[in-house]
């Protein structure tokens, strides 16, 4: 603890890095296989997606398992780093009683830390890419942190807002556990853009998680970055970042006393 006062009165960045490394040891405590875990799942929901929509289904769509996994490893980004909110501030209620420092910087730790699993997963597409014949280009040099500051800035201010929230509302985790199964649905992370009716296309661009998706698919399968969802993303990420930090600003006095 005399530790973490030092550092945590000294520089932005050597909170980060304290807070990542423990939450980084404290997530793969007592597991032998460590980060494989993080892979595991969606691979596992991967062949699960196939089965159903690819054999069952006969969804057409090329080179399906590199499809999903081009989907799933973004959307277990967001899923990660938006679903453990509730907890951001409530399971570290020891940091916020006895030490001094920006509480926001617990919800940019879990943005983190998912961030670093998200790259480490790079190379498993990567493999499969070769496996069907397709290599990555140029543009992922461009399109790849692009992609990382607006996913980091949608994630993390959705994380602040209902972490915020939840230490006033207890029954947020609940009510987001059904908010997620909803947007996964309602975002093409298992089917293609392009199957939702022309109608109701517009619908994409109001929900950012899909903007990303298709950005994240967009860039790995033909090496493109799609600015319009793009920026659709960053806009939707500078305003839940404007909502989420006002609310933070105006609570934070009553956080220690809340909990």
């Amino acid at each position: 603890m005399q530790y973490l006062n030092r550092v945590f009165s000294s520089h932005l960045y050597d909170i980060l890095y304290v807070l990542t490394r423990k939450e980084l040891k404290v997530r793969y405590k007592h597991h032998a296989f460590g980060y494989i875990w993080s892979l595991l799942n969606p691979l596992a929901y991967a062949m699960i997606y196939m089965l159903v929509f690819k054999l069952v289904m006969k969804v057409k769509v090329e080179n399906y398992p590199i499809f999903l996994l081009a989907g799933l490893f973004p959307w277990q980004w967001i899923a990660n780093s938006v679903g453990v909110a509730p907890n951001s501030f409530i399971g570290n209620a020891s940091l916020i009683k006895k030490l001094n420092f920006p509480r926001n910087m617990l919800c940019l730790v879990v943005v983190l830390q998912d961030l670093i699993h998200f790259v480490a997963a790079i190379p498993v597409i990567i493999g499969l890419m070769f496996f069907y014949g397709l290599y990555p280009g140029p543009e992922w040099l461009l399109g790849i942190p692009v992609l990382c500051v607006a996913q980091i800035l949608f994630t993390y201010s959705l994380n602040l807002l209902f972490a915020t929230i939840n230490l006033f509302f207890r029954d947020m985790e609940k009510l987001l556990m059904m908010l997620m199964t909803f947007l996964f649905f309602l975002t093409p992370v298992v089917y293609k853009a392009e199957m939702v009716p022309e109608k109701y296309q517009a619908f994409l661009y109001l929900n950012p998680a899909a903007g990303l998706i298709i950005s994240w698919r967009e860039l790995f399968l033909n090496s493109a970055i799609t600015w319009d969802f793009w920026l659709s993303s960053l806009g939707w990420g500078i305003v839940l970042f404007t909502i989420s930090s006002l609310l933070y600003d105006k609570l934070k006095w009553r956080f220690a006393e809340i909990i």
